[in-house]
């Protein structure tokens, strides 16, 4: 399948997203201060340029743990089907957990993941997204910190792919397509 030519506008430099990244450490930092350790699941693949900036920031003994959950595939719009790809390879049962999200938009994914985790028993379980498309949300889930509110546009950058492609740039940007 050939893909239709497109550019990425840049929407939140890298400097920005350092900046609010943080921000965010220093209030994840005081929610859990009392934890011994602090669980911190990022969902892949979106998140793992998120969660490496993140834990660097946490002033908290950390355990990294992913879980892969899927709803888009290659495609741009959600099936509204999440799958499981990859579980997780510890318990959390009476831990405290940080899920780690790239960007929240219908909220299919989010809300399976969350049912997920918190029929396992954990002591606290809190959600951190860097993006959230509050005007795309089809299922009522929202995330304890955000980093970013965006508007209704198909972003990239990172983390953050279309078709596997620019996961590794350092800003988000939106596409636009050429054609």
């Amino acid at each position: 399948m050939t893909q239709r030519p497109y550019v990425v506008d840049k929407m939140i430099s890298a400097k920005s997203i350092a900046a609010r990244i943080e921000a965010l450490a220093r209030e994840i930092d005081r929610e859990f201060a009392d934890t011994d350790k602090l669980v911190v699941v990022g969902l892949l693949r979106g998140s793992f340029v998120f969660i490496a900036d993140l834990v660097r920031e946490l002033d908290l003994p950390v355990e990294v743990d992913f879980l892969e959950a899927s709803s888009y595939g290659s495609a741009m719009e959600s099936s509204r089907e999440v799958r499981i790809l990859k579980d997780l390879r510890g318990g959390i049962e009476g831990r405290d957990v940080l899920v780690v999200e790239d960007i929240i938009d219908t909220g299919f994914t989010m809300h399976h993941v969350i049912h997920l985790l918190n029929a396992r028993g954990p002591r606290k379980l809190k959600v951190i997204a860097l993006l959230d498309k509050p005007t795309r949300r089809e299922v009522e889930v929202r995330a304890d910190w955000i980093g970013f509110e965006i508007p209704d546009e198909f972003v990239v950058g990172y983390g953050i792919d279309f078709a596997q492609r620019n996961r590794n740039l350092p800003y988000i940007g939106k596409v636009r397509f050429t054609d």
